[in-house]
């Protein structure tokens, strides 16, 4: 189960930093040249190495950043139309899987921890 759930969390995490460079530099960026809206996938590098590792504090304070872009993708499927509302869309399902993934696996974490022997 633990496993399932670090698979989870870290491929919809490459797949969301992924997501948001092809949106804002090709498929369907807010200036024809490229935004520098492409930056905001940076802030999710930041907790790749801990999530593919597995460290429990980086999956509870990941599962919060994750939220900026649940909310940006439910503004924008909401305003935009055309690819941008369907790749926000995408924005949305990602985001969500890795929360469900984050937040289980900090509790089942949390629960193996607390019954290991001492």
């Amino acid at each position: 189960m633990l496993s399932t759930l670090r698979i989870g969390a870290g491929i919809s995490l490459i797949a969301l930093i992924f997501l948001c460079l092809a949106w804002e530099s090709v498929l369907a960026p807010l200036k024809p040249q490229g935004s520098l809206l492409i930056l905001k996938a940076l802030p999710l590098l930041l907790p790749l190495f801990g999530i593919l590792k597995g460290r429990r504090y980086t999956y509870q304070w990941a599962g919060m950043l994750i939220l900026l872009y649940f909310t940006e993708g439910v503004v924008r499927a909401w305003s935009d139309t055309g690819i941008s509302s369907q790749l926000a869309l995408l924005e949305i399902a990602l985001s969500l899987i890795f929360f469900l993934c984050a937040i289980f696996y900090a509790k089942l974490v949390r629960n193996s921890d607390l019954k290991a022997p001492a």
